[in-house]
């Protein structure tokens, strides 16, 4: 039997040699901080968003939020409203802002519990019949990810964002590149119920 070992990651990933870049800088928190405030209106000031379709920032891993920062400056992701206030920053901007808001501590949110028990299975256990496979394989029994291979954490996430995101990979509105790909493929194999349940789970998982 093949392990289920492949999972949902609602942010693109980034390249190996993004990543090696990316990890001979360091981010700082005080800075990002005050550049935060740019941020705020949308994401909140602490990165925990009051909107559910804007995502929390929060805890997220800087490699993830700095990764995003740069697909949204190249426009390898597409935004109306990140892709502009992505255009001027500097490396070292996203660094500090990617510091600062994994500093941050992600506010409680729970799952329904209507759809508590098929959004665990998933989650846990993929869907065999159909191919999709367990999202915990990337995204670790409690959604924390992995911050060196860019697997977002996805515990605690607003489940109407993490929603969209795998409605836009399956509808191809969200185009993933190299090693997030996956996405689209794993997105394709699930049913709209299936991701209501999955990320309803997701979003009360801690």
């Amino acid at each position: 039997m093949k392990k289920l070992t492949l999972a949902f990651c609602i942010l693109t990933l980034g390249s190996p040699a993004a990543s090696a870049a990316s990890a001979n800088l360091a981010g700082d928190v005080a800075a990002g901080k005050t550049k935060s405030a740019l941020c705020a209106a949308c994401h909140g000031a602490d990165g925990n968003s009051v909107n559910p379709l804007w995502p929390k920032l929060a805890g997220q891993h800087a490699s993830v939020i700095v990764q995003q920062l740069k697909n949204f400056q190249s426009e390898a992701r597409k935004d109306p409203t990140m892709s502009p206030m992505a255009a001027p920053l500097t490396e070292q901007d996203m660094l500090n802002l990617a510091a600062y808001f994994e500093s941050q501590k992600t506010k409680i949110r729970f799952a329904s519990k209507e759809l508590l028990a098929q959004g665990q299975k998933i989650y846990r256990g993929g869907n065999k019949e159909t191919g999709v496979p367990a999202c915990m394989g990337c995204h670790g029994p409690k959604g924390k990810g992995n911050p060196a291979a860019k697997y977002p954490t996805v515990s605690g996430q607003h489940a109407d964002y993490t929603l969209k995101q795998l409605k836009d990979y399956k509808s191809g509105a969200r185009k993933p590149k190299e090693n997030a790909i996956i996405m689209r493929d794993i997105a394709l194999k699930m049913s709209e119920d299936e991701m209501k349940a999955v990320t309803n789970y997701t979003q009360g998982l801690y």
